[in-house]
């Protein structure tokens, strides 16, 4: 059985990971449009924040794993250099460079939409840290943060057909991590847009068959769809929904949910996608565990299931920088979510 929260050592651990990639600029896996010679420039010039951590949108959860870590587990070694990592890229002028980035034109499907979730969501964690430094990273952050939303506003009514895909384009995975910033920001229009989103999307499905997991997934379609649902619907309208769109769930059906998935080589990039998997569905499944009254045999299931897959991952979660460049943070995604 592995550990259930984030405990202080771990916390140390995965904190520790991210601090040695966030800042690595190479090797660097760029989406970048070049419209001409001048594009020709290197990650830390075209992205003075997130240039880290082999790609974009890896960076912008990187610095979200260090700013939860940071505000749950404040006494960690690393908490100073976390800080001061912090103070040094979240400034105003970097942010800004990034925002002008995003405006250039032939942009505007740029790390859409994982990428945009990601940044989403880390505005939201930094405007939790209820310290001044909080404010003054969630003030740097805001031209960046107002830019993605007003993406997301712009593409939602667009986004006629949801992304099912168990990879970056999952419209279900980006909506839930979006709602994290339209709650915290209370900003009732993206709420709005994204809920209205979802129920076109997801509303009427029924009896998942859950054809998962292809070869290179991380998230599983079927589970984030489920918690993005969680976070959309009121509880009682919830529970008809997952009764109507997992209706044998309690049976332990589709089988292939309830089991993780095996990494056949952990040195290959899309392979090593299935350690994410494992560890994304433990995230679902200990979120979906919170939408079930304490004695009810779902609840307990989901909990079950939840740490089966932490522990075919976990331990694997460092070794290889093809992983470990992103899995932390994953890691951290379980490891804080609820399990009571």
């Amino acid at each position: 059985m592995t550990s259930a929260t984030l405990t202080p050592a771990w916390a140390t651990k995965l904190a520790s990971v991210a601090l040695g990639h966030v800042a690595r600029e190479y090797p660097n896996k760029l989406d970048h449009v070049l419209r001409g010679p001048e594009d020709v420039r290197r990650p830390r010039e075209l992205h003075p924040v997130f240039y880290g951590s082999f790609d974009w949108h890896s960076c912008v959860h990187s610095y979200w794993l260090l700013a939860r870590i940071l505000r749950t587990a404040p006494d960690i070694p690393d908490a100073p250099r976390i800080r001061t990592f912090l103070d040094s890229h979240l400034t105003k002028s970097r942010v800004r460079a990034e925002a002008e980035y995003l405006e250039t034109p032939g942009r505007g499907t740029f790390e859409r939409p994982y990428g945009w979730a990601w940044l989403l969501a880390l505005a939201a964690e930094l405007s939790r840290h209820a310290s001044w430094e909080g404010r003054r990273w969630t003030d740097a952050l805001e031209p960046l943060t107002a830019a993605v939303v007003r993406r997301f506003l712009e593409w939602l009514p667009k986004a006629t057909y949801p992304i099912r895909a168990g990879t970056h384009f999952n419209t279900a995975f980006a909506v839930a991590l979006a709602l994290e910033h339209a709650w915290a920001a209370q900003d009732a229009a993206l709420d709005a847009a994204l809920r209205e989103r979802a129920l076109a999307w997801y509303g009427g499905d029924a009896d998942c068959q859950a054809w998962e997991p292809g070869g290179d997934d991380f998230l599983s379609p079927a589970l984030v769809e489920a918690e993005c649902m969680r976070r959309v619907l009121p509880p009682d309208e919830f529970t008809a929904w997952l009764a109507r769109f997992l209706p044998r769930l309690a049976a332990g059906d589709p089988a292939t949910l309830f089991t993780p998935a095996t990494v056949s080589d952990r040195s290959d990039g899309k392979i090593a996608h299935l350690d994410g998997l494992n560890l994304s569905r433990a995230w679902c499944w200990r979120s979906l565990a919170s939408a079930w009254p304490p004695r009810d045999p779902a609840r307990a299931l989901a909990r079950e299931v939840a740490d089966a897959h932490l522990a075919a991952s976990l331990p694997h979660v460092t070794g290889d920088y093809m992983g470990e460049h992103w899995l932390a943070t994953y890691a951290v995604l379980a490891l804080t979510a609820p399990n009571t």
